[in-house]
């Protein structure tokens, strides 16, 4: 079997992208305490995707595999949080935003303060599941912290992902409960 091509996002990816991320979402923790309401996940998850696509594909921080069959969505050091965000202000209702806020607050107050590269986002249509192209598209962002001798940061809400990413050389290096439980995890340079 060959190794799938990995590209870096361009602006034209933008729909199979975040189309790939609703679907690979569905049952994550974070994405369900944004979004509870079955008949509104897909346009609110679809808004919030579209969001963070759209603050790092002009950054070529974002690589996937078969324009969005696999994603990672990667931070470069140094980007600053921005909030309010008017994108997502005029897309979601006070409710969402107010949880978008709450855990996006959550997270950055448990990061390092040193320079790192973080993975925000890492999703496969369920559809590809099973072919390792999430670990494909991650090893791309991990090069280029590696280049940048810098360690990766993640945070993840789902306890199976803290060992799924364990087992790709990621260490929890802390945690938090509210609003949800997150593991905070680290892959050295």
């Amino acid at each position: 079997m060959t190794a799938p091509e990995i590209t870096v996002a361009t602006p034209e990816d933008r729909a199979p992208v975040i189309s790939s991320l609703v679907a690979a979402f569905t049952k994550d923790p974070v994405l369900r305490y944004l979004f509870p309401d079955e008949a509104t996940y897909p346009r609110y998850a679809a808004a919030f995707f579209g969001h963070l696509f759209d603050k790092r594909v002009r950054k070529e921080t974002i690589w996937t595999i078969e324009r969005g069959a696999s994603v990672a969505i990667w931070e470069p050091p140094a980007m600053q949080s921005e909030w309010p965000d008017d994108d997502l202000v005029a897309r979601l209702p006070a409710d969402a935003l107010a949880r978008v806020h709450a855990y996006d607050e959550a997270v950055h107050a448990a990061l390092p303060a040193a320079p790192y590269w973080y993975l925000g986002v890492l999703g496969t249509h369920p559809q590809n599941a099973g072919r390792r192209w999430g670990h494909a598209v991650m090893r791309a962002g991990l090069l280029r912290a590696a280049a940048d001798d810098l360690p990766a940061i993640l945070e993840t809400s789902n306890p199976d992902n803290v060992e799924v990413y364990g087992r790709a050389g990621w260490e929890v290096v802390r945690a938090f409960t509210e609003p949800l439980p997150t593991w905070i995890m680290r892959h050295p340079v």
